[in-house]
């Protein structure tokens, strides 16, 4: 298939995609347990544990607190292995749908509780639009899915 996106530059470009989300969910990870800094640093959303939970739990509003907090490790878990298996480039197609739906599903309820513009800020419809394309691209390479699709290859020769 000769496609742009089955080029050199297509090539780079989702392998580019595939970092740059997976290390936007990192960033986020690391904020919200203080290795960006403290609360109130500057460029600090959360700084801890317990300000991201209230946070999470003011976008969960439909949802009592204890689910919310369930809500909240369960995006961070999911934010840790989509960043670790996109990076690694494994189950990409799979893995960027999976991330669009995530994104898609955190900035829904960002508009009903703090209203349009912050899922504009944080770049939330761009995150999700970007990961909805990779997971259209035909070939991923630099990555386990390359790797195994070569070898899959070769056994069938």
């Amino acid at each position: 298939m000769n496609t742009a996106l089955n080029t050199k530059v297509g090539h780079f470009s989702q392998a580019f995609l595939r970092v740059a989300i997976a290390t936007a969910f990192f960033s986020a990870v690391m904020d919200r347990f203080g290795i960006w800094g403290p609360p109130g640093t500057e460029n600090v959303s959360w700084g801890n544990w317990e300000n991201f939970l209230a946070y999470s739990n003011t976008i969960n509003f439909y949802a009592s607190p204890a689910i919310g907090s369930f809500l909240a490790i369960v995006a961070t878990i999911l934010e840790i292995l989509f960043g670790v298996l996109l990076i690694i480039g494994f189950k990409t197609r799979q893995i960027a749908f999976g991330t669009g739906i995530l994104l898609t599903l955190f900035g829904i309820p960002m508009v009903f509780a703090f209203g349009i513009h912050p899922t504009f800020t944080y770049s939330v419809w761009v995150g999700a639009a970007g990961a909805f394309l990779l997971a259209s691209v035909p070939t991923y390479k630099w990555g386990v899915d390359s790797l195994l699709g070569e070898k899959r290859k070769s056994s069938q020769e």
